[in-house]
C-alpha cells in the first residue's frame, strides 16, 4: 500500500482524535529525522503506522498475539493496551506490506523504548510523546526544546517523567521501560 492508501485505511479504523495524533507523530517524526539526518521517509512511515493496532480491544490484542505466536509477558497480559506496539509492527508488515526492519523496530518500541535504541526508534518514541496535539504531558515545553538539541537527553527525560507519573498513580512500570531508563541513565552519566 502507498501512504495515501494507508492514511485512508487508518482514518477508517482509528478514532478521529487518534487519527489526528497519528498524523502529528508522522509530521514530528519527519521533523526529527531532518534534524538528525535520519531517513525521512522511513520516519514518516513509522510515525504513520505506530498506532495502527491501537483500536483493537484488549481481548482482540491478546487473541492476535496468540494467532501470530507472539510472546506476551505477564505485565502485558495485565496491561494489554501495551500490545498495540508489537502488534502494530506485525500489522505494518502483514496488512500494509512494510518489511523494513528499522520501521518495524520503531513501531515495536515506540511505547516502552528499549536499551540501545537506534536513531529511528528514538525519533518515533520522542515524536509520539511530543507531537503537536499532545498537551498534557509534564515538562512538555522542555521535552520539545530538548528534542531538537539532544535526542538522548530528551528520551531520558520522557522515560523519567513516565516512571514518575506511573509511581504517582501507584502503577507498576513496565519492566522494559525501567530497563530502558536504567540503560540511558548509565549512558548519560558516563559521558
Amino acid at each position: 500500500m502507498n501512504r495515501d492508501e494507508i492514511k485512508k485505511d487508518l482514518k477508517n479504523i482509528l478514532s478521529g482524535k487518534r487519527y489526528e495524533h497519528t498524523l502529528g507523530v508522522e509530521y514530528t517524526s519527519a521533523c526529527l529525522a531532518m534534524r538528525y539526518g535520519a531517513d525521512m521517509e522511513k520516519a514518516r512511515m513509522a510515525g504513520l503506522l505506530h498506532d495502527c493496532a491501537k483500536s483493537l480491544s484488549s481481548e482482540e490484542k491478546l487473541e492476535y498475539c496468540k494467532k501470530f505466536g507472539m510472546p506476551v509477558s505477564e505485565y502485558e497480559r495485565k496491561n494489554p493496551e501495551l500490545l498495540h506496539a508489537k502488534l502494530g509492527a506485525c500489522f505494518a508488515n502483514t496488512k500494509y506490506g512494510i518489511s523494513d526492519p528499522e520501521i518495524l523496530s520503531a513501531i515495536t518500541w515506540h511505547t516502552t523504548g528499549k536499551p540501545d535504541m537506534d536513531l529511528l526508534d528514538k525519533i518515533v518514541f520522542v515524536a509520539d510523546y511530543m507531537e503537536p496535539n499532545r498537551n498534557q504531558a509534564p515538562d512538555l515545553a522542555e521535552v520539545r526544546k530538548l528534542a531538537f538539541q539532544n535526542l538522548d537527553q530528551c528520551l531520558f527525560l520522557i522515560l523519567k517523567d513516565t516512571i514518575d507519573y506511573l509511581a504517582g498513580k501507584k502503577s507498576v512500570t513496565d519492566p522494559m521501560t525501567q530497563r530502558t531508563y536504567d540503560y540511558y541513565e548509565k549512558e548519560l552519566c558516563s559521558l
